[in-house]
């Protein structure tokens, strides 16, 4: 699982987290999709939606037609006249932090990280086998945005 530790933090930092990374066509109507690989593994996360949205985050060893790890999320703006400023200021710079606090495991940011009034918090339990984790961002005190995630092994 090691492996797997460190390409997720690999692939996260060049996928959805980095501004500066563009989508691949969409792969079903609708979809948002990156997609990011590596001599060993291939990770694809593909979403819907925009202040209300549900996704999915796979990796698949090279070579491999099956997925052997995954994840679901669903999040929702609460606030939607900060939705692009909250994911400019506190999302993307905290998924950009993904693999450095180690008591969290990398399928999302850090426990906590604050950049110019917004928030960000992330809460899970479990290991990259098998976990469930809560998102939050809040904006001089009041939640603005939440993300449930679970994932885990596929087999």
């Amino acid at each position: 699982m090691e492996e797997l530790r460190n390409f997720l933090i690999e692939a996260k930092k060049n996928t959805y987290a980095n501004a500066n990374v563009e989508k691949l066509p969409s792969s079903r109507r609708g979809s948002n999709d990156y997609e990011y690989s590596n001599a060993q593994f291939t990770y694809h996360d593909t979403y819907f939606g925009g202040t209300r949205f549900a996704g999915e985050e796979v990796v698949y060893e090279s070579g491999s037609a099956q997925p052997f790890w995954g994840m679901n999320y669903y999040g929702v703006t609460l606030d939607p006249n900060l939705s692009e400023e909250a994911m400019d200021k506190a999302l993307r710079p905290a998924l950009m932090m993904v693999g450095e606090d180690v008591d969290v495991i990398p399928v999302r940011g850090p426990k906590s990280f604050s950049n110019d009034g917004y928030d960000y918090t992330f809460n899970v339990e479990g290991d990259l086998e098998n976990f469930n984790g809560v998102e939050t961002i809040s904006k001089d005190g009041h939640k603005i945005y939440e993300l449930r995630c679970t994932g885990g092994r596929i087999i």
